[in-house]
Formats: structure tokens, C-alpha cells, sequence
């Protein structure tokens, strides 16, 4: 990788890590994004599925391009998208230091700052190399606003905005170097909404229907159903309305629930059943609910093929090393936060899963790797044991040790997407995976 591309890499990481934004608010984060990518040459569109923070950034060898549609099965040139994100997370701002020093702000306690970085910084790397080669095909980076509300890919993989392309890549920062083969959760978020009546609490308690006893009693039903769901299943929620006094019956109340597990049978039918829930309290307590889906997505569709592909192609670059100053850092952050990673702070390579792993996250790729043969990475950008969406993941994605995972996630996905571009039947075969 040029050294031009790691220091463009370095800015704006940096950028985006000092000025975090919240999600559809991505404004300086996105526009700092593109302006990286077109130095290098690449074409950008905006406004993409009508998010005004999301963008197409592409780059074309310049080949015939007439046969676009599901390119690898008409022989036209590959189509190589890579998923960047760059929103950041309410309360988690942090500075790059060892103990908990955090400002109320935003911040990216989930290295989006890096995520999107890596993603254009890979893409400038595959098109020198296919420059250097004469080799034919399109790249493409699409800055994806709004992951870490569920939001962003969603819209956008409904309106056919990656239907063209031969294969998504993107990675997420973690505390570890992997293929990310596993199988993300298949997520239902909703808000439910209960309407009853004022009345005082104490003169006149017989006229009042209360909206908070609705969502008392729904929450008691949710967590009865617990016993009666598969282990996968998750069922969480907050409290998103508590206004007024307690003489006074409460006329609305309201909840966010998150209800998730390995497969979106699983996760629609307890959400039914939850809503079931919603639906009785309100019968027992006389008021009427409203519920408002804010947004799902399927698990992830792993593959196989890319798998192994991008696996390969890791193991050929070396895992990045430590200065003392980093390890020292390492230490003292596991100390202060209690991380029982027992002084072993970063790891090489680790081998990749004979089958796939359920993880108890979800995200909006998770909808992409229905649409297209997708492939995730992982690399360490924090130590061993940090927890994402944590002061200690923002503390370190905002410095060296942070950096140093992305060079290194952005070096893997390059590689992989390169050798996809060179044996383009390594693509024919991961559409075949793909449809059975």
C-alpha cells in the first residue's frame, strides 16, 4: 500500500474520530470520506437511497460495461463494493487515554472512525494494483450512514442499491484478527406506544386508565415469555417516556424493544409474541397501544467460499506489532476497565471456524449478505477482552493501537478483493453457494 493512501488513512481517521456525529447526522464524517476517495481518483455520487449522508464513490478500469446486472454470470467485469461506516455512539466520547475520561459527547466506542477509513483505503489499494495490471473492473465504496440505529444498509439494500455488484466486502473492528464467520442476529426494533386516561391519582383513581401500568404488565408478560423462547433469543427494552408526576395517572407511556436471535423465523415469531403481550396489557388496563416497527434485518448469509478466500490471503500478512508505549497503554486500560485478558494483550491470526459462529450483535450487513455474496473481517483495534460500544474501544480506536488494525484490515480486504478480481471464478463460485 502506497504510502500517500496510509497517510491520507491516518487524517482521516483521525478527522472522523475528532469530530463524531451521530447517526443521519454524519455530515463532516461522510463529506471527509468522500473527499479522501476522490483525491484518489474516484467519482462520487450522493444523496444514495435519499440519505443525505450517504454516498456511491466509484472507480472504473474502464472496460465494457453495457451487461452490468449479475455481471459474473454474463462474463462482464466484476463489480467489488466495499460497506464503509463512519457514525458514532450518543455518551461514548473518551479521550486516548488509559483510565475513564469521558465528555457526554458522541464517540466512536465502536471504531466506526476506522471502519469506513479501511474500507476507502482498501479500495485505493485494489485500484492501484488493478491500474498496474490493466486488470478490468469497477470499484465501488458506499459510505453507509446509520449502522448503529439499523437503519442505513437497509433502506439502501431495499431500494437495489448493491443489486449489481459481484461481491460486498467490509470488516468491523474488534479485539482480535479473524474472518468474521459468523452469523450476525436477526433483529426486530420496535416502539410501543400505550394511550389511557388522566385522572388524579388520589381523588379519582376509578376514572383513570394508566398507560404506564400497560407497559408495566407488557414488560412482566415479555419476561415470562423468556422461559418459552429458543436460548438464541434476546428480548431487551427501555422505558422511553417517564414524564409527570405520580398524582397524576399517567395518559401515555411508551417502550423500545429489541428482540433478536440466529434466524428471522426465530426473531418474527417472538415478535408476535411480544406484541401479544403489548396488546393484552392494554385489554387489562383499558388503554389502546400503538406499535411502531423502527426497523429490522435478517442474520447473516455466511460464505463459505469468500471465507477462505479472504482467509488465505490474511494469513500472507503479518498481524501488526507493538511499541512498548502500546502494550504499556494496553495494560494500564486493562487494569483500569478489569479486563481479564490476563496480560495477553493482541494475538496474530486466528484460525478460521469449521462452521459459523452465532454472535449476540446484529447489524445492517446482515441484510446485504441475502442480496450478494458478502464477506466480513475482523482486526484487532483493541486490545484483548474490550468490549464495543465502552469508553476503553473509544480510547483506543482514536490512537495508534487503533490505527494499526485498521492498515492491517484494509492491507487483508485489499488482498482478498484483489485475488477475486484475478480469478473471477472464484466469484462464479460464491454465487453458486449463494443460491443454493
Amino acid at each position: 500500500m502506497r504510502k500517500e493512501i496510509k497517510a491520507k488513512m491516518k487524517d482521516t481517521a483521525d478527522y472522523i474520530f475528532h469530530n463524531p456525529e451521530l447517526s443521519l447526522k454524519e455530515y463532516k464524517s461522510s463529506r471527509k470520506l468522500a473527499e479522501f476517495l476522490e483525491s484518489e481518483g474516484f467519482k462520487v455520487r450522493w444523496g444514495i437511497a435519499g440519505f443525505e449522508t450517504a454516498f456511491a464513490a466509484e472507480w472504473s478500469s474502464g472496460q465494457d460495461r453495457n451487461e452490468q446486472g449479475k455481471n459474473v454470470q454474463t462474463g462482464v467485469e466484476p463489480v467489488i463494493g466495499f460497506l464503509a461506516e463512519y457514525d458514532a455512539l450518543p455518551g461514548l466520547g473518551q479521550e486516548c487515554v488509559p483510565r475513564q475520561q469521558q465528555d457526554g459527547g458522541p464517540g466512536h466506542g465502536c471504531g466506526h472512525n476506522l471502519l469506513g477509513t479501511a474500507c476507502a483505503g482498501a479500495a485505493c489499494d485494489l485500484k492501484d494494483r488493478m491500474q498496474a495490471e490493466n486488470l478490468p473492473g469497477i470499484i465501488r465504496v458506499y459510505g453507509c450512514p446509520a449502522e448503529e440505529i439499523v437503519v442505513g444498509k437497509i433502506r439502501m439494500n431495499e431500494q437495489g442499491v448493491f443489486d449489481d455488484l459481484s461481491v460486498a466486502v467490509t470488516w468491523h473492528p474488534f479485539d482480535r484478527n479473524r474472518v468474521s464467520y459468523d452469523i450476525w442476529q436477526a433483529q426486530d426494533i420496535k416502539n410501543y406506544k400505550f394511550y389511557g386516561t388522566a385522572a388524579h391519582a388520589s381523588k379519582h383513581p376509578e376514572m383513570g386508565r394508566s398507560a404506564l401500568d400497560a407497559a408495566e404488565l407488557m414488560n412482566v408478560g415479555a419476561n415470562y415469555l423468556r422461559e418459552h423462547v429458543t436460548d438464541d433469543v434476546r428480548m431487551h427494552y427501555t422505558y422511553t417516556n417517564t414524564d409527570g408526576p405520580a398524582n397524576i395517572v399517567p395518559a401515555y407511556a411508551s417502550t423500545n424493544y429489541f428482540i433478536r436471535s440466529n434466524k428471522w423465523e426465530r426473531t418474527e415469531d417472538a415478535s408476535k409474541r411480544v406484541d401479544n403481550c403489548a396488546r393484552g396489557a392494554a385489554l387489562m388496563t383499558g388503554t389502546k397501544v400503538e406499535i411502531e416497527r423502527v426497523t429490522c434485518n435478517k442474520e447473516m448469509k455466511v460464505n463459505r467460499t469468500l471465507a477462505e478466500i479472504f482467509y488465505e490471503e490474511m494469513k500472507k500478512i503479518p498481524a501488526p506489532s507493538y511499541t512498548e508505549g502500546e502494550l504499556k497503554f494496553a495494560e494500564e486500560i486493562s487494569e483500569e476497565a478489569g479486563f481479564d485478558n490476563r496480560g495477553e494483550y493482541f494475538t496474530g491470526l486466528e484460525p478460521l471456524e469449521d462452521e459459523p459462529v452465532p454472535l449476540s450483535i446484529g447489524t445492517d450487513v446482515s441484510d446485504v449478505s441475502h442480496t450478494v455474496p458478502t464477506v466480513m473481517l475482523s482486526a484487532a483495534a483493541m486490545c484483548k477482552e474490550t468490549p464495543l460500544h465502552h469508553w476503553a474501544a473509544t480510547a483506543q480506536v482514536g490512537m495508534s493501537i487503533g490505527q494499526k488494525g485498521m492498515f492491517y484490515a484494509a492491507e487483508c480486504m485489499a488482498a482478498g478483493a484483489y485475488r477475486l478480481v484475478r480469478e473471477p471464478e472464484l466469484i462464479r463460485k460464491a454465487w453458486q453457494e449463494m443460491v443454493r
